[in-house]
Order: C-alpha cells, then structure tokens, then sequence
C-alpha cells in the first residue's frame, strides 16, 4: 500500500527539484518574468456561502458564514457571531481582525462571521439604498435629490423582516449560533439599518454596532422613528456602541463634510435614548481622531468588536 509519505515525497518532488528517489531532476523551463496561469480565483478558508432567497419578494439574498479555524458547520455548535452589513467590504474586513486582533480567542472572542449579501445579480449599491432605509425620499417632488444616488430606498421593513423570519433563524439553527452573544455590525447606511433593527426588535441581536450611522437620511426620520418607539415602550432592552471618524463633521477641508454634522447627529442619539432612562439599555459613543466616513470603519469595527466581544485574556498586543 502507498504510504502518505511517498505520496507527499512524490507530490513535492518536482518543486524541491528531486525525484521521488532522490534523484536530481532538471527544472522545467519557465522564461523569465513570465508569470504562470491562475489556478482559479482565491477562496476563503473555512467559508460557506448559502442562497438563501427571501420567500415573499423573491429576491435571491445570499448568506456568506466564516468559522473560526478548526469549527466545524454544526448545530451543535455555540458560536457567538457578527453579523455584518454591506457583506462584500465587511465580511473579509472583519474576518481579518478576527484572526489578526482576535489571536484565537485571547483577545476576541471567537466567533462566526455572518455576510448579509444581495442578489448576486443585482449591485451592492442598489440593494443598500433601499434595503437599509427606513423612507423614499425621492417620492416626495420637494425633497431635493442630491444627496441620494440611484432608487428606489424605502425597503428596510421588508428586510428586516426577510432578516428576523428567514436568515437569522436559518444561520443560527446551521451552525449553532449562541443568541446571547449575536451582534450586528453596520456602517453608514448599514448602521441607519441596524438602528431601526434597534428600535422595532432590539431582541433579534445582543448587541449593536453602529459606525458613522446615517442619521441625516430623509430629514433625520430616524429620530422620528425614535419617538414613536418612546411612546409606547417603557424599555429598550440592548447594548449599543456608536463610532464616527472626527472628520465627519462640517468643517473646512478636504475630509470635512460639506454640509452633514454626523459626530452631532450620533450625540444626539445618544441623548434622545438616554433621556429615556431605559432600564436595560447601555450605549456608548466614540469619536476616532484622524478618520474620516471611508476611513473610520476598520478601527470603528475593532474597537467595537473588543467591546461586544472580549476574549479570555490577558490580552496581548504583539
């Protein structure tokens, strides 16, 4: 029977430059500077991508799942998980520090990283415009449209619901993920997402991150969802931490908003809730020195992991 050995000496051989019987054997022509062809695009390690379609709509939403090295798909398993928004930049970004910042599990918990990916025939951009927003701006002939691109907006009802009905069941039934340790990771419009989340079923995640949210969307209606939630709730049972690059205020400069104030607006979020004197609610605000809305997120998102997630120390920095 062939050993596993003579397998891998048979399998290496031609690259180490030996023959399986250790003879020296030639190498094989390759011209200068040539580079050979692609073996095929580069595929995550321990990822998983499901279709997961949204049976009312149709529309065919994707799941991406990262495990943890050496986690196996189990629902057996009790994962803590990040589910993130915007799953083309956020999926790779936060799998990253999961494994750079994370350092299996002593300074992050570990954790399954959940992508929440459009059709995939269809653009991030599109599915975001109106998947994250709460209102069409554009439907009224008086709002101004140069703050928005292409629509429609409107749909973040519907994706909450696909979202609360079909794939967090669905993931966490899959691969065991523990609903006392699922967090949602938003940015931008995906955070003006996750705050309506907040606020309609604050149970679905345990906790929130919330970078640079889009409170200024359609004259701040968000706030106005704020209050109606206040009217007839008593608590607000949630964890909440709200980053925002310094530069996201008005300001002279290049990095400056021109017109939106995002540092105030995510302060006066903070204060509408606290006013509130919910019982169970904890929120927290940073604002990130030097960063700006395109550059804010990789620091936002670690800190804010740290936060929702710590690991089982002593923490090590190198």
């Amino acid at each position: 029977m062939t050993s596993r050995r003579h397998l891998l000496a048979t399998a290496l051989a031609p690259v180490l430059g030996f023959s399986a019987r250790g003879e020296a054997i030639p190498p094989s022509p390759q011209p200068s500077g040539e580079l050979p062809p692609s073996t095929g695009p580069y595929a995550l390690p321990n990822s998983f991508v499901h279709l997961l379609p949204d049976p009312q709509t149709g529309r065919r939403y994707e799941v991406w799942v990262d495990l943890p090295p050496g986690v196996r798909p189990s629902s057996t398993n009790s994962l803590a998980a990040v589910f993130v928004t915007d799953a083309p930049y956020a999926f790779p970004l936060v799998r990253a520090l999961r494994h750079r910042v994370g350092q299996q599990g002593r300074n992050l918990a570990d954790f399954a990283v959940v992508g929440l990916a459009g059709p995939a025939d269809e653009s991030a951009v599109s599915m975001r415009n109106r998947d994250y927003t709460p209102t069409d701006p554009l439907s009224r002939p008086s709002r101004s449209a140069r703050h928005y691109g292409g629509g429609p907006y409107g749909g973040a009802a519907d994706y909450l619901r696909y979202l609360a009905d079909v794939a967090v069941p669905a993931v966490s039934a899959r691969y065991g993920l523990d609903p006392k340790r699922r967090v949602i990771l938003g940015h931008s419009y995906g955070a003006l997402f996750a705050a309506q989340v907040l606020l309609t079923q604050p149970a679905l995640f345990s906790h929130y991150i919330l970078g640079s949210p889009s409170y200024w969307f359609d004259d701040h209606v968000l706030f106005q969802r704020e209050a109606e939630h206040a009217r007839t709730h008593r608590d607000l049972p949630a964890r909440v931490y709200q980053y925002v690059g310094g530069y996201e205020a008005v300001g002279q400069g290049a990095r400056y908003n021109s017109e939106t104030d995002m540092v105030a607006d995510m302060r006066r979020f903070q204060t509408l809730l606290q006013r509130r004197r919910y019982r169970s609610l904890h929120i927290e605000s940073h604002v990130l020195a030097g960063e700006d809305h395109l550059t804010v997120a990789p620091g936002g998102a670690t800190s804010g992991l740290l936060w929702a997630l710590p690991g089982r120390g002593p923490y090590t920095g190198g």
